[in-house]
């Protein structure tokens, strides 16, 4: 990932990502995006759909 100077620079690369990933997604766009987010936001490892559905 490139290095951004400013926050809203960094704000405005994560906007453009997110929009690419959504746009690749097929089907229930909405539930995967979620997935996705809830994934990268656990601390620690998720080694099922289950975990991630009690973590906080």
């Amino acid at each position: 990932m490139l290095q951004q100077d400013t926050p809203q620079g960094a704000l405005a690369t994560l906007s453009r990502f997110r929009g690419a990933f959504y746009d690749c997604l097929r089907r229930r766009e909405g539930a995967l995006l979620e997935l996705t987010d809830a994934l990268l936001c656990t601390d620690g490892p998720v080694k099922t759909l289950v975990d991630l559905a009690l973590a906080p």
